[in-house]
Order: C-alpha cells, then sequence, then structure tokens
C-alpha cells in the first residue's frame, strides 16, 4: 500500500514538472520572439530550475551583450574626441544622451504650448458665443513646428502604409506566380528589373506622378506622404513577392492533389492549403520588406525633404550647429532601434498566426 502511495506521489510529482517545464518553454519562446530572451532563466531560476545552468545562460544571452555594449560604449566615448569635423568633435555618449534628452523635453514643452493655444481660443470663443449666440467661431489648428517625437510619428505611419501597400500587392502575386509557371514566367523578369532599382531613382518619378494626379487645396492625404509611401511600396514588396512565390512553389505536391481530389474551389485551396504551407516563406518575405522599407524611407524623406525622421537628419545636417552632430547620432539610434522593434513585432505576429515558433 504504502509503494502505490509513493508511486503515485511521484507520478504527480513528475505531471506537475512536466507541467511546469512545457509552461516555462512556452513563456522563453515568447520572450525569446519579442528579444527579451533574458528573462527566461530569471523565471526558470525563480522556479528551482538548476542554478549553475540558468547562470551560465543568463551570461550568455545577458552578460556577454551587455559587456559588449560597455565595450562599445568605451571605445566610442575614447575615440569620439580624437575626430574632429568643422562642426566640432565627434560627441559621445554623454553628448548624445544629453541631446536625446533635450529632444523629449523640447517635444513635452511644445505640447504645453499646443494645449495653451487651444486653451486661449476656446476661452476666446467662449467670450464670443457669450456676447452673441449666433456669432460664427473658427477653430483654427495648432501651427507650431513638428516636434522629434512628432517626426516619428510620421515616419511609422508613413512606412506602414507603404509597407502594406506592398504587401497587398506582392502576396497575391506571388501565390499566382507560385501556383503558375505561366504567370511566373511572365513577371520573372519585371521582378528582375524592377527590383534592384534604387529608391533614389524612383523618387523622381514617383513625385512628378502625385504631383500631376493629386490636385486641390485640401487632399485626403499630403503630396508628401503619398510621395514617401508610395516610394517605400516600390522597393519593399520584392522580398514578399519573390519569398511568397518560393513557398508556394514548394508546397508537396500530394497535398495539392488531395486538395484536387476533394474538388477544393480554387480561393478555398488557396485559403486552407496554400497560404499555411506557405506562411513561414511569407513572414520571411515580410520581415525583409518591412527593414527594406523603413531603410528606404529614411533615404526618401532626406532627399524629398518630406516630414519625418529623414529630414530631421538633413536639417540638422544643414543646420551646422554645436549640437547637430549629437543630435543626427540620436536619430541613428534611434532609427536602428525602430528597425529592431519592427522586426520583433513581426516576429510576434508570426508566432500568432503560424504554429511553429518564430526564429
Amino acid at each position: 500500500m504504502t509503494s502505490l502511495t509513493d508511486t503515485s506521489a511521484d507520478l504527480a510529482r513528475a505531471q506537475r514538472k512536466a507541467r511546469r517545464t512545457h509552461t516555462l518553454n512556452r513563456i522563453s519562446s515568447a520572450l525569446n520572439t519579442v528579444g527579451l530572451g533574458w528573462l527566461a532563466p530569471l523565471l526558470r531560476l525563480a522556479a528551482g530550475e538548476n542554478p549553475r545552468q540558468q547562470g551560465l545562460e543568463l551570461w550568455r544571452q545577458m552578460g556577454i551583450p551587455l559587456t559588449a555594449i560597455l565595450l562599445f560604449l568605451a571605445a566610442w566615448g575614447w575615440a569620439a574626441p580624437q575626430v574632429q569635423t568643422s562642426l566640432g568633435a565627434i560627441p559621445g555618449p554623454a553628448q548624445v544622451w544629453e541631446q536625446a534628452t533635450n529632444l523629449y523635453a523640447d517635444h513635452k514643452a511644445e505640447r504645453a504650448k499646443e494645449a495653451a493655444f487651444y486653451d486661449r481660443q476656446a476661452k476666446r470663443n467662449a467670450e464670443i458665443l457669450a456676447k452673441d449666440p449666433a456669432a460664427e467661431v473658427k477653430t483654427r489648428p495648432y501651427a507650431g513646428k513638428p516636434t522629434y517625437l512628432d517626426q516619428i510619428v510620421t515616419s511609422l505611419k508613413t512606412v506602414f502604409t507603404g509597407f502594406l501597400l506592398g504587401a497587398l500587392v506582392a502576396v497575391p502575386l506571388g501565390v499566382a506566380s507560385g501556383l503558375s509557371p505561366t504567370v511566373n514566367a511572365a513577371i520573372n523578369p519585371l521582378i528582375q528589373i524592377f527590383k534592384p532599382v534604387s529608391p533614389l531613382a524612383w523618387l523622381p518619378l514617383v513625385t512628378m506622378v502625385v504631383s500631376a494626379t493629386v490636385s486641390g487645396n485640401d487632399p485626403l492625404f499630403e503630396k508628401s506622404f503619398l510621395t514617401s509611401a508610395i516610394t517605400v511600396t516600390l522597393c519593399s514588396l520584392w522580398p514578399t513577392l519573390i519569398n511568397t512565390a518560393v513557398g508556394v512553389s514548394s508546397i508537396d505536391r500530394d497535398l495539392m492533389n488531395v486538395g484536387k481530389v476533394l474538388q477544393l474551389s480554387g480561393f478555398t485551396m488557396v485559403r486552407r492549403l496554400v497560404l499555411p504551407s506557405a506562411l513561414p516563406y511569407i513572414f520571411t518575405g515580410l520581415r525583409l520588406s518591412l527593414g527594406v522599407g523603413w531603410m528606404v524611407l529614411i533615404a526618401a524623406e532626406m532627399l524629398a525633404q518630406n516630414p519625418g525622421l529623414g529630414k530631421f537628419v538633413w536639417d540638422e545636417f544643414q543646420n551646422g550647429s554645436s549640437n547637430s552632430l549629437a543630435k543626427i547620432m540620436v536619430a541613428v539610434f534611434t532609427i536602428g532601434l525602430i528597425g529592431f522593434l519592427l522586426d520583433r513585432v513581426m516576429l510576434a505576429l508570426q508566432s500568432a498566426v503560424s504554429h511553429s515558433p518564430a526564429r
């Protein structure tokens, strides 16, 4: 009897351990997807797993990267004063951080000015209506300059618009190309011709087309926004198109034959068989396209002087003040960090809609 009780207790403990391990593995996979994999060893330590093993894993995922970052900052801080430019020495980490805080302070000050402007306008309109209820009052928009954070938001809106337009074109074309050798033969030459074209070549053409087609004093979208978004679309759709076509063409022929035997319609076959099987390839293409689109956008904003981070960098370069270099470096780190976060977003989305964990 005692033996049976002990066996049941051991079995229960083993089941609890298996459930805990499964839960920790799922959490670790999710943390890795969003770039927070270094938290997984801490969770495993808290759960009572091997301290030595989790300590080594924590050092690998957090200690080594932090050490590399500190070495980079030290090398940067030492080398920066040695390089003299027309605007002075290259700013070190401290100067760049100072300008980052200044840009945030400028944003808060501008928002305070905006709030005060609307408060004054509301009070003035209220006084006019109190004297004459039938009077016509006007609400004018705040005309202050965009702040650094406003430029970031503008760039994000533009890149996502261009990326989504590109995906809407690339995925259906990629599916058609992967399913039909005739379609593939028709569009492959166009892909090979247009894929290497630089955004700097597309931008003048897009600018002229948008200027010719968008008219009126109050268009639905600003011409600068459309120019940047369409340029992003033209340069970023190719990775998604190519990867989608490769993924669809590599689907097991037996799977497609089963669909034909079941007499599935073309739309049902694509939805039930083709897209789920090609999903990893599609998301690989989408990740590449989003990265390409982000790089293209910055170049397009700089060249066309459209609102966004690219224009901010160019304006600071032209400004030539003593703080311009530090502000440009703030923008460089911001662009890199946003690019990393965009990739993490795509990875998280892939994990959410696919059966296999994203890598």
